[in-house]
């Protein structure tokens, strides 16, 4: 069996069951085709874990608007939150003078992100934004301009966040890119084919220490930007070694660590950041999608002395922390903590392996499970091999999911594995509605596959 030719983005889309009413043609004569679109959905209005469509039919979403609506769709306290900080203060800069909403978020992020000692925060837009402001600040602390990231990597579609981005479907054309950023593999164990861990990391971390003799010299690196669970590119959590000597080496040679938390980050993964599942604390972390609970809204959380090296005007931005984007974050991190999203992701991320791993048992195109708390990939491969990807499989069993009423999205470099990204209000009855419906297609999919 030859392997299928990964899809373009023209080909990529997932198509909804129902007779879209027009929404999607509207958008095809005026919105920029650069613009992605996953599929023909027309989504009218949301509440938790389910979407409802022009036609009125109930989808169940494990996409959750890429990892952005972990209190679920509509909270009404993030809806209240955002209602009243409307009627009382849209935006006045926090350039231009305080308020209250963007010192109380920057005070919640340094409680429950403290960074090994006083820690400080900044806010913005995006998060691409936040990791260009994370890159300045890294270069500010240290003098130096390098920046070391990896493969299978996503911080964005900016200048600098797509030069550090490495699926190269999303770059090109839009090049030269910025210098002085370098890459090395991900530690991706599955891909790497070996199946001891601890001897897998000591490798990984060799060819990473020798990336430093033969690419870049450490005292040229202001930091390594490392996603704790690779997003984008398809749900690879680093092994925890792996992060603990990243964090050695960089102490070593004075290179800053930032942890790249935007899909990763509050709550997602069973912990408010998923770099505590490896014991480590970076120097500087990104933050975004989760933290508006619909909003848009980022940050940056660091160090004191390194945030505090960043010289007055080289950070910021005219909407950075918007006051209603603010109240929002705010109501979003009340309900995280009072409701324990933690346990939650942890407790429904348990459930998702299970059936995972189910799935993977009676198929032989699951190549691989992985994840960390309700951030969950499956990867699928021809036999089981990484080298054979099955990425027309993949887009088959979403077109399928979303027959049955559920969205499931893709992710991967190569498009061939399923992310799970539930939010973490989603009812245990839901989420086997949709578990099931994702073991259906992927059964009837694998079928359909030519001989």
């Amino acid at each position: 069996m030859t392997t299928p030719a990964i899809p373009t983005a023209s080909t990529a889309t997932v198509e909804a069951s129902t007779a879209h009413t027009g929404l999607v043609d509207r958008r095809t004569a005026v919105v920029a085709q650069g613009v992605p679109r996953a599929t023909t959905l027309d989504i009218r209005s949301a509440s938790g874990a389910r979407l409802v469509d022009a036609d009125g039919r109930s989808i169940i979403d494990l996409a959750a608007g890429i990892g952005v609506m972990s209190v679920g769709h509509g909270h009404p306290e993030v809806v209240e939150a955002i209602r009243q900080q409307a009627g009382a203060l849209l935006h006045v800069c926090m350039h231009v003078a305080s308020y209250e909403p963007y010192v109380a978020v920057c005070e919640r992020l340094a409680e429950l992100l403290p960074h090994g000692g006083p820690t400080r925060a900044m806010l913005v837009n995006s998060g691409a934004e936040a990791v260009e402001n994370a890159v300045k600040i890294a270069r500010q602390a240290t003098g130096r301009a390098g920046v070391l990231c990896f493969t299978g990597a996503f911080h964005g579609r900016t200048l600098l966040g797509m030069t550090l981005t490495s699926k190269v479907a999303y770059k090109r054309g839009c090049g030269p890119f910025a210098p002085e950023v370098y890459r090395v593999d991900y530690p991706h164990r599955y891909h790497a084919g070996v199946a001891d861990e601890a001897v897998f990391v000591e490798q990984a971390l060799a060819a990473l220490r020798e990336a430093l003799t033969n690419r870049v010299a450490p005292e040229q690196l202001a930091a390594i930007l490392i996603e704790p669970v690779l997003g984008e590119g398809g749900i690879v959590p680093a092994p925890a070694a792996y992060l603990q000597g990243l964090r050695a080496i960089c102490d070593e040679h004075g290179i800053l660590l930032i942890a790249d938390e935007v899909q990763s980050g509050l709550c997602r993964t069973g912990r408010w950041a998923a770099y505590e599942h490896a014991g480590v604390v970076p120097d500087l972390s990104t933050w975004a999608k989760a933290l508006g609970g619909g909003l848009p809204i980022g940050a940056v959380v660091g160090k004191d002395e390194v945030m505090q090296a960043a010289v007055p005007g080289t950070i910021g931005g005219t909407f950075g922390g918007n006051p209603v984007s603010c109240a929002a974050a705010l109501a979003t991190l009340r309900v995280m903590e009072r409701d324990d999203l933690c346990a939650r992701a942890a407790a429904l991320g348990a459930r998702i392996r299970e059936r995972l791993l189910s799935m993977a048992a009676s198929s032989p195109h699951v190549g691989d499970v992985r994840g960390l708390g309700a951030m969950m990939g499956m990867e699928l491969s021809f036999d089981g091999d990484p080298r054979r990807p099955a990425p027309e499989l993949a887009k088959a069993i979403a077109a399928k999911c979303l027959e049955r009423g559920v969205l499931v999205l893709g992710a991967g470099v190569e498009g061939n594995v399923l992310r799970v990204l539930p939010p973490l209000v989603i009812s245990d009855a839901d989420l086997d509605v949709a578990l099931d419906a994702l073991s259906d297609a992927l059964a009837e999919a694998s079928k359909e596959l030519p001989s």
